[in-house]
């Protein structure tokens, strides 16, 4: 089924373009924060985007995406928002819609981006860490060879981390990047989560908890240093 990522700040526009998508059939992801739209991109066939999420601007946001993914993008803005039409499609847009914006012309604009890009998507190669191997592409993840299920945020947390060996991220990051909940910094959710993934796979150091910082993925020498935590490179607060 055709996955669409809609990322949009107001919850009421939000459930009005998935609703319209969902009546033709789409399968609909939902993102509230820029961060979390740039992560789930890479998992969905169409992305509708808001450029004034809360959290970064909506052109870097599209920026961010084209560094490692090609998914169709369709940026909406209000007309007060200023943005050139020349620096959103250099930015990576393959359509712009100012708002309020037919519902029925978003969906067609979809459709018919989708029918020339679909088929001709580039191979996303596996990510690997370890015994683990994640095919981001399929959702399917294999460790020591073997099918592993996940749900779905259980595989986003996961490909989140292995995706960037190399970084320890924040709680607050990992909220936002896979749940578009940036605030919910006390939430259990990602704890529960976390311990999901490490039974299901069966090695706790899939994981790496840094108490008081956030998560890292397992499976690498060394540890990490100050400068490795995403925070002020990626405008997100460790607290």
């Amino acid at each position: 089924m055709t996955r669409i990522l809609v990322a949009e700040r107001d919850p009421a526009e939000a459930s009005r373009v998935q609703e319209s998508f969902s009546r033709q059939g789409f399968e609909i992801v939902a993102a509230s924060s820029g961060t979390a739209a740039a992560h789930l991109a890479r998992s969905a066939d169409l992305l509708v985007l808001a450029l004034d999420l809360p959290d970064l601007d909506g052109l870097e946001v599209c920026r961010r995406i084209r560094r490692a993914s090609a998914v169709p993008v369709i940026g909406t803005a209000a007309p007060h928002a200023g943005i050139d039409n020349v620096v959103a499609f250099r930015s990576g847009l393959d359509a712009y819609l100012l708002r309020p914006c037919s519902l029925r012309e978003l969906v067609a604009r979809a459709q018919a981006i989708l029918r020339r890009t679909q088929g001709r998507a580039p191979v996303v190669p596996p990510i690997s860490a370890g015994p683990v191997h994640i095919h981001t592409q399929a959702r399917e993840l294999y460790v020591h060879g073997r099918p592993v299920r996940l749900t779905r945020k259980e595989f986003d947390l996961l490909a989140l981390l292995a995706a960037q060996p190399e970084m320890l991220f924040s709680r607050r990051h990992i909220m936002a990047a896979v749940w578009g909940d940036e605030s919910a910094q006390s939430s259990r959710t990602l704890d529960t989560h976390v311990s999901s993934v490490r039974t299901k796979v069966g090695d706790a150091s899939v994981i790496r908890t840094v108490r008081g910082i956030g998560f890292r993925i397992g499976y690498r020498d060394g540890d990490l240093a100050a400068t490795d935590v995403p925070g002020q490179s990626l405008g997100i607060s460790l607290t």
